[in-house]
């Protein structure tokens, strides 16, 4: 049989997943020290795993509300409106999601139609122009700089908008350069959303991870965004609940309601017992979060200052907990570099490229692992690039 012929010409272009490729090789190997995969390397606080126990010893093994957990919305609606400084109607303005990645799914199937234009900037998150393909919108790319601290420019935006433009997607922090946004940038986007009348979904999933004394600022937060404007956020990274898969999303009713469709055919409801873990997620609050984050920013002193010792030119990132070397000067592809440090040193990173076309030249390395690893894997990196110099 032709599969092939079976397969959806749109699914059947769209590229595998460059993070989860070099997941995949280095699944089973004990030898291999991963900078790769994106995850906190501490299991989700004691009291929020206690509390999925307690609900699973009585037996809340049930369906939800498509909505989610009425109690969880109340939850997610006093979180946000602390964080972010915009209230949101538990009842009918936010929808509890596996994860993220659903969220995000979910907006785009929700209010794209065929060809409506969606600008969003690289290097980014993998999973933002198949999403767009998969809702059959065109993604629009604009690339961020270093020179600008991969910041995302108004004027950048600005000269993409045509006709055809429905959404601009944003992540600040951002997978995988750590990039923020500087308050002034983020004023004028919001500036030109309004003026050309543009839908925004701003990812928050790093916002709790911020170093050197910073203040998260969102987009909903300027005049007449919160209309305009779907907020992701979810419990990932911050909690380090990766493997629950749970997030929201935050918008008008109308825009909420029209992705709860969407969610009830496709996944009906976040499991219950992630539902009732984020619960006791959100009232910790940042004792959860804090002491990972002030170890975050260590490890990234530790690994930024390494990598621009041994030559690789790194920015200094300002959130998240990645960072994005360059590594043009060893002559050799981000892919090229990635393959070569994993079979010589067994150290895992990604290549720069599976984030965009504009990662070329540079590689993703995640600092989210043990302090002891890090130094060891930076020992093995300088090994490495000093035999590909000789």
């Amino acid at each position: 049989m032709d599969y092939n012929s079976k397969i959806s010409t749109q699914i059947r272009e769209l590229p595998r997943s460059g993070i989860r490729d070099f997941f995949e090789l280095v699944i089973g190997r004990s030898d291999v020290i991963s900078l790769g995969v994106g995850e906190p390397d501490k299991p989700t606080p004691w009291p929020i795993r206690e509390a999925a126990i307690r609900s699973l010893e009585k037996g809340q093994t049930s369906y939800t509300s498509n909505l989610g957990l009425e109690s969880l919305r109340i939850a997610i609606s006093g979180y946000v409106e602390n964080q972010f400084r915009t209230s949101y109607d538990p009842k009918k303005e936010i929808l509890v999601t596996v994860g993220v990645s659903e969220a995000l799914d979910i907006a785009f199937r929700a209010m794209l139609n065929p060809g409506d234009e969606v600008i969003y900037h690289e290097p980014c998150y993998v999973s933002y122009s198949p999403s767009i393909k998969m809702a059959y919108g065109v993604p629009v790319v604009v690339e961020t700089r270093e020179e600008n601290k991969f910041a995302l420019m108004a004027a950048d935006v600005e000269k993409a908008i045509t006709p055809k433009t429905k959404v601009i997607a944003l992540n600040f922090p951002t997978n995988p350069t750590g990039g923020v946004m500087p308050p002034e940038e983020l004023e004028k986007i919001a500036a030109l959303a309004v003026k050309h009348d543009l839908l925004v979904f701003t990812d928050e999933i790093y916002c709790e991870l911020l170093y050197d004394n910073q203040q998260h600022k969102s987009i909903v937060e300027y005049p007449g965004m919160r209309e305009r404007t779907v907020l992701l956020h979810g419990f990932s990274k911050a909690f380090a609940m990766t493997g629950w898969r749970l997030g929201y999303a935050c918008a008008p009713a109308p825009l909420i309601e029209a992705m709860m469709k969407v969610h009830q055919y496709c996944m009906l409801c976040a499991p219950i017992l992630s539902q009732v873990a984020g619960i006791e997620a959100l009232k910790m609050g940042a004792s959860a979060y804090e002491d990972m984050r002030q170890s975050y920013e260590q490890r990234r002193n530790v690994i930024v200052s390494r990598l621009n010792g041994m030559g690789l030119h790194c920015f200094n990132p300002g959130g998240a907990f990645y960072v994005f070397p360059e590594i043009r000067s060893t002559g050799l592809t981000s892919k090229e570099f990635a393959i070569g440090l994993l079979e010589k040193k067994s150290v895992a990173v990604v290549p720069g490229t599976a984030f965009g076309a504009a990662g070329e030249g540079f590689v993703r390395c995640c600092y989210a692992t043990a302090p002891e690893l890090i130094v060891k894997a930076m020992d093995l990196m300088e090994e490495f690039v000093n035999e590909v110099r000789k």
